[in-house]
């Protein structure tokens, strides 16, 4: 007997919908294909199964084996000897052990569906499945094929609870060859979730076919599905008898544009993005469709969902707590659903935010203290006893609080930020401002000055004078008696530019209730004491017939006044790049940037493919975590627009954002610090790069993560594309690069930067800023968001006031009680209390999380490969020693944006985390 132990969580090596039964009826673009084998019912009733196929022999092979009644307890075949065979049968005895996943938190109406599957899977009408050889049967020009029913009355035990195992005994013809393809069809009345199918009988030990996919039930789609093994294969290299189900997997996952989703489908297809607005619930939330000429955004998965009845060129709304579809592979595992789905953010925003609402409704006021904002680590918020129960229970999965239980009353506690855990005063000095730019959660804005003077690009018939207020002036005031030229000549000069970018939003933005910005530039010195602090900020608005010139500069100064101003400024400053980190650099880059990538592997890359199978692990949980954001976060209305400074034009500004400055390649770490001028060529620096400051965390880590992305990338290419000519003849591969420029990036499809895709060089280059994307850049801007932005003054994520002039009546209110002025400025308690969890809940990872180069046990089943499992050790001891390098540069004195007293140490690219808001963590996918 063999003790199977299937393992969980896992990666999925998952194949497509195939073999359908009878056609259906349904036009979803699902195509027709020969029948590989089909079943038939016994006349000896009972719903008896055999298969009737025809064998190598061109004779009539019989497939069927009664139930034993013991589940898996009876004889296997042994995998270490030869096969199994009867010399007058001319047979083999194989068994095919499949383990299915159940609910780990079971409710009784569960138990008593796992009874009857159980019952149904012991006559033989629950499961059936068909083993499909690599050979051809000469009869059928198709794979050999036969079928056999799950049996066994009750799975048998494994060490996991939720983990299920049921056999299926077949008798192949000893020519059968190697099976390539496992057909399954699923007669329960619901789908299921297959972990992993393994044939033993075969000589050449147990053969594995990975899933970790969901089989949907015969009553919602009549075509079975498809496993595949897990041997890479290149198109050109497909075993003959693989061949049609290779092109027809693909097929049949790519729909064809038309009809609504359903929950049970797989089928991976492009869209706009004209689902954000609700016109049809108000006017006010009326939202303009991205995704067109006028507004270029990536596209998102299609979801078919009717028009609106108000504007015809908008989806229809589904709004919380009915799921917005993605394909049923993308969906949250059960262990994240528990952490995320039921007991974070969709509890969050269905219980958390409303009672914060409520404790608060009565009066939105703003920070009038320090203290009030103290309060919500120290003492609380006080919950209303009626909210008692319904919070309980989501609140206890979230590490978002502390909680302690008064008498009838529930007190909210705020887990101290790490950015105020060491020193609560940091925030208020120049040199932590600085520090943040280069270490912070937004480590990608700024960039070196590089000639003077600062011109805008914007029309200055709409927006005035090109030319910045930052004068020659008024920066070598700054200088200590250096020049803006020589600090230029030497690199001394940095700028954080938000100015042309968002001047023509600021009019509209400040047309809003309660929100208030200009356009900012931050210029930045580099001492020669090696200390960079921010030393001058021009603030803009866009000018008027009585203000043709609206542009003020403010310095830090040198008395009380012009302190506080610099406060204000900062905080501004702050605002914007809150704003320009989450939509830009956050969503943009990353979150929408990366779907239609995945889309395009799944459409275009065949399951057995070898890219598809180094992508995979870096495509988990994307999907599903982008469907919920354009459903309660960046919609209009959301939490993005309710508590971040562009409001109701966040997503236009993001549009704006890739209009002008998205490029595919410049999102490699090394072409974006070089386009920064933060980075120079050395061939004789370590990566080939020399950065211009050294003490830049995000940049020195990140290039170590970099480079041992590109290494394994590198080695894994180099295994399976040996010919010279092997990248341009595979035509999946070529699809799928040609319909990810020209499909999911449609609106940049004509820009001459895409890298040309003829190479192995070429192939490299495009898969490490795919993964680097959604591993290394996405951890970098994520999982610091509550850490730093915990705590509202270090980084407001919208401001309520222009700063005062000495003409406006508001300055002599000022004047009285300047630190009134900055808090009133400061988003709202009901505005911060909002993003502070929300900010949490990003920050999160899930105790599911699957990390870069973590070795879990799957990694030995995911890919029959013995060299491609010694390059993935390789990469993953690189990463091991990686962590161990950052360790060593936190704990070096001479790097003061790691070290000091009160800095936190930086630990966003430390590749791994435990589970919570850890500040440190590299998974493998956006999954958060």
């Amino acid at each position: 007997m063999f003790a199977v132990k299937p393992l969980y969580p896992f990666k999925s090596e998952v194949s497509g919908p195939v073999f359908r039964l009878p056609p259906p009826a349904s036009g979803d673009g699902r195509r027709s294909r020969a029948a590989v084998g089909r079943r038939s019912k016994d006349n000896r009733g009972g719903g008896w199964v055999r298969a009737v196929v025809s064998g190598g022999d061109n004779k009539t092979v019989e497939a069927e084996k009664p139930a034993d009644g013991k589940g898996l307890s009876g004889s296997l075949p042994s995998s270490s000897s030869s096969l199994s065979s009867s010399p007058s049968s001319g047979k083999i005895d194989v068994r095919a052990v499949i383990s299915i996943r159940k609910k780990i938190r079971q409710k009784l109406v569960d138990k008593v569906e796992d009874s009857l599957e159980s019952f149904k899977n012991g006559i033989g009408q629950g499961i059936v499945l068909q083993l499909v050889s690599e050979e051809v049967d000469p009869a059928t020009q198709s794979g050999k094929n036969i079928e056999s029913s799950v049996r066994g009355w009750w799975p048998n035990p494994t060490e996991h609870s939720y983990i299920a195992e049921y056999a299926a005994d077949f008798s192949v013809p000893q020519d059968f060859g190697c099976p390539g393809a496992v057909l399954i069809t699923n007669l329960h009345g619901k789908d299921f979730h297959l972990l992993e199918i393994v044939i033993h009988g075969f000589g050449e030990g147990p053969i594995h076919f990975p899933a970790n996919t969901w089989i949907h039930a015969q009553k919602d789609n009549p075509e079975s599905r498809i496993i595949f093994r897990n041997q890479a294969y290149l198109p050109s290299q497909t075993p003959a008898g693989l061949r049609d189900l290779r092109r027809e997997d693909l097929l049949s996952i790519r729909g064809n544009g038309k009809g609504e989703r359903k929950a049970h489908e797989r089928i991976y297809d492009y869209d706009l993005y004209n689902d954000l607005g609700n016109p049809d619930k108000d006017d006010d939330l009326a939202r303009p469709v991205l995704g067109g000429e006028e507004r270029p955004y990536p596209r998102r998965c299609r979801t078919g969902r009717p028009p609106m009845r108000t504007d015809p060129l908008c989806e229809s709304r589904i709004e919380k707590p009915r799921p917005v579809y993605v394909p049923r592979d993308e969906n949250f595992e059960e262990i994240k659903q528990n952490t995320f789905a039921a007991g974070r953010l969709k509890a969050l925003l269905h219980n958390l935010v409303p009672q914060i609402a409520a404790s608060l409704s009565s009066s939105d006021i703003p920070f009038k203290c320090f203290s009030d904002i103290d309060k919500l680590y120290n003492d609380g918020l006080l919950l209303k006893d009626e909210e008692r129960n319904e919070a309980t229970a989501t609140l206890a999965l979230a590490n978002l609080t502390r909680e302690v239980l008064t008498v009838g009353k529930r007190l909210l506690k705020y887990e101290i930020p790490n950015i105020i855990s060491r020193d609560r005063f940091s925030w208020l000095r120049d040199n932590e401002f600085a520090r943040q730019a280069l270490a912070g959660v937004n480590p990608v804005s700024i960039q070196i000055l590089k000639e003077f003077p600062i011109l805008s690009q914007l029309d200055p018939a709409v927006y005035g004078p090109p030319e910045s207020a930052l004068t020659k002036d008024l920066i070598e005031q700054e200088l200590h008696g250096m020049s803006v030229n020589r600090a230029i000549e030497e690199k001394r000069l940095f700028i954080i530019d938000y100015h042309d970018m968002l001047l023509p939003f600021v009019d509209k933005i400040n047309s809003l209730p309660d929100r208030k910005t200009y356009a900012s530039r931050t210029i930045l010195f580099y001492n020669p004491a090696g200390s960079l602090k921010p030393i001058a900020i021009e603030l803009s608005l866009p000018p008027t017939p009585s203000k043709p010139w609206n542009k003020r500069v403010y310095t830090q100064g040198h008395d009380a006044t012009a302190h506080w101003i610099w406060k204000q400024a900062k905080a501004h400053v702050s605002a914007n790049d809150g704003g320009i980190h989450q939509l830009v650099n956050h969503w943009l880059r990353t979150h929408a940037s990366m779907e239609p990538y995945i889309i395009a592997t799944h459409r275009q890359l065949s399951s057995m493919h070898p890219i598809y199978k180094l992508l995979h692990p870096h495509m988990r949980y994307t999907l599903e975590i982008n469907a919920l954001a354009r459903q309660s976060l960046i919609n209009g209305g959301g939490i993005i627009e309710a508590c971040f400074s562009p409001g109701k034009y966040a997503m236009e500004l993001s549009s704006a954002a890739y209009k002008s400055m998205w490029r595919f390649d410049m999102e490699a770490l090394p072409a974006d610090l070089i386009r920064r001028g933060m980075a120079v060529e050395d061939p004789s620096a370590p990566h080939g790069l020399r950065l211009v400051l050294e003490d830049y965390p995000y940049a020195d880590d990140g290039l170590l993560i970099w480079s041992a992305i590109k290494e394994w990338v590198e080695s894994y290419v180099d295994h399976f594309y040996s010919d010279p000519g092997s990248v341009k003849s595979d035509v999946e591969l070529q699809a799928w690069w040609d319909e990810i420029k020209n499909k999911g990036h449609c609106n940049k499809r004509n820009e001459p930067w895409w890298p040309k895709l003829d190479t192995k060089e070429d192939l490299c280059t495009i898969l490490t800023i795919i993964i680097w994307t959604a591993s290394g850049q996405h951890a970098a801007i994520n999982f610091g968001q509550y850490p730093f932005g915990g705590y509202v003054p270090n980084r407001p994520t919208l401001m309520r006031r222009l700063i005062p002039q000495e003409d406006e009546p508001e300055y002599e209110k000022f004047l009285l009680n300047p630190q009134l002025m900055f808090l009133t400025s400061l988003p709202t308690q009901l505005q911060a209390t909002k993003v502070m969890a929300v900010q949490d809940t990003l920050s999160t990872h899930s105790p599911d999380e699957e990390y870069l180069g973590q070795e879990n046990q799957l990694h030995g089943r995911w890919i029959n490969d013995r060299r491609v499992l010694e390059l993935f050790k390789t990469f993953s001891s690189k990463l091991e020693d990686i962590e161990k390098i950052i360790e060593q540069r936190n704990k070096d004195k001479r790097l003061k944006n790691r070290t000091g007293a009160g800095v936190p140490p930086y630990e966003l690219l430390l590749p791994s985390s435990g589970p919570g808001v850890t500040g440190r963590g590299i998974p493998n996918s956006i999954s958060i």
